[in-house]
């Protein structure tokens, strides 16, 4: 299965978790925003898609910069999630499908309970934003 998430980057360095909701698996993780990409889809073209349905932004899918990967198993099955680096979208997010949304530097992230593919990503995200400045 592969998932696609994007990091929401602020000028400050700050990027975008949100929690996921009660009665879903992992309810209360907090994770980068994305989703499952349908058979057929363009990864780029189903995370524009899944923000949209998550966060009511539209970001471009040309915006959407390829960041990192995790694999990592979901049960039965098995998950790829490709991260993308995104630092332009339209409107302003809101937890659509999420309890919450909290903007934090990679640093503090370590700290937050986050999803077996989620957490490994943070040291990557960390070393990319630093040497993009």
């Amino acid at each position: 299965m592969t998932v696609v998430a994007a990091a929401l980057a602020g000028a400050d360095g700050r990027v975008l978790l949100q929690q996921r909701a009660p009665g879903r698996a992992m309810a209360g993780l907090w994770e980068f925003p994305g989703g499952k990409v349908d058979e057929g889809e363009p990864p780029e073209a189903a995370l524009a898609r899944e923000l949209e349905e998550e966060l009511g932004i539209a970001v471009d899918p040309a915006d959407l910069a390829p960041a990192c990967f995790a694999s990592a198993p979901l049960g039965e099955r098995h998950m790829i999630l490709l991260l993308y680096l995104c630092r332009r979208w339209q409107g302003e997010p809101r937890p659509l499908d999420a309890s919450a949304l909290r903007w934090e530097l990679p640093a503090a992230m370590r700290g937050l309970p986050m999803p077996p593919a989620d957490a490994p990503l943070i040291e990557l995200l960390e070393a990319l934003l630093e040497r993009a400045g």
